[in-house]
């Protein structure tokens, strides 16, 4: 006769025999019986996981949260993730605040020259074109996904591509990070960041009036988001995302100066209306991204279909850990 025995370790339940005679072994029908209960307790463990699904089987490394997970989880898992999101919107707003600074202060050595304002609008385009640019493709850009910018992250949300608790820490870092990049940017460049003609670079809406502003913004924040859908999401035309977004934002600052004076991130927004203490038009520059970059992705998977959203990375090398749920290695595969 056996009897059955029964061991608890960590949730797993075990159930292995023992013998009145040490030397005795279980008959073949307890071994059968043994390894489907095994087998039953380690799958209910496993699907009550909460922390982690860790995948290592495509070409780079995925830490999507479960379903399940609790925002300590998400802390736990992705605080890297998190710090790299605010670093790269203080870089933004500190390139922001130097350069507009240096194209727009009555103090900067290039007053001399005489630019015309449709020149300055061109050439603050492309200096932020450039720093965008390299962010997207920095080691930072590519683990977290380069968002920096609530709105994108917000429309990744909607469409089902980043964890609830990400997606709130994300925002969170966004703003506290394009605050800590305005303020570096005062303690480098002292009052000239505060003078009348640069006002800690804060957005305003134009000549045109909040609604004209408004729509600018909606249309522009679309273009952004359409511009990241439909590369980020083509096999042949993923790896150049960073440049195409980099192009729209030239495009931005050439056109939407006199309009809205060019945000499509609240952030960045908020960030510079802080320290400058000027509120006008703020709701616009909350509002109008979200719902025009919710919009272009309404309007994309109505076209293309939510199966080809394959990752809410805005660049996807293959190399780089992936803290999404992420299908990119199909990209390859189905268009």
């Amino acid at each position: 006769m056996h009897k059955a025995r029964e061991h608890c370790s960590r949730g797993i339940g075990v159930r292995t025999f023992e013998s009145n005679n040490d030397t005795s072994e279980p008959n073949s029908a307890g071994w059968r019986w043994t390894l489907a209960e095994t087998k039953r307790d380690l799958g209910r463990v496993i699907r009550e996981l909460p922390e982690l699904n860790m995948s290592t089987s495509g070409p780079f490394p995925v830490t999507a949260l479960a379903r399940s997970a609790s925002i300590a989880d998400a802390i736990r898992t992705h605080w890297r993730e998190y710090l790299m999101e605010g670093t790269e919107i203080a870089a933004l707003m500190l390139s922001t605040c130097i350069w507009g600074t240096l194209i727009y202060g009555n103090e900067s050595p290039f007053k001399s020259f005489g630019f015309s304002q449709s020149f300055k609008s061109m050439l603050m385009g492309t200096a932020i074109a450039i720093t965008t640019f390299l962010i997207i493709r920095s080691p930072f850009g590519r683990r977290s996904g380069a968002h920096f910018n609530p709105a994108v992250t917000l429309t990744f949300l909607w469409l089902g591509r980043i964890h609830r608790w990400d997606a709130v820490s994300y925002i969170a870092s966004h703003f506290a990070g394009a605050v800590a990049g305005v303020l570096a940017a005062r303690q480098i460049l002292g009052m000239r960041l505060s003078a009348p003609s640069v006002r800690y670079m804060v957005t305003l809406p134009g000549k045109y009036g909040s609604p004209i502003a408004f729509l600018g913004e909606f249309l522009l924040s679309g273009l952004f988001m359409s511009t990241i859908l439909y590369a980020s999401n083509h096999r042949f035309l993923a790896r150049f995302t960073p440049a195409f977004v980099a192009l729209v934002t030239i495009l931005y600052f050439v056109l939407s100066t006199s309009i809205s004076g060019f945000s499509v991130n609240p952030a960045r927004t908020f960030s510079s209306a802080l320290f400058a203490w000027i509120w006008q038009g703020i709701w616009i520059y909350f509002s109008a991204p979200c719902l025009g970059m919710l919009t272009a992705a309404a309007i994309y998977i109505r076209r293309m279909g939510l199966d080809h959203v394959y990752c809410a990375k805005v660049f996807h090398d293959m190399r780089s850990t992936c803290p999404f749920p992420c299908r990119f290695e199909r990209v390859y595969q189905e268009t």
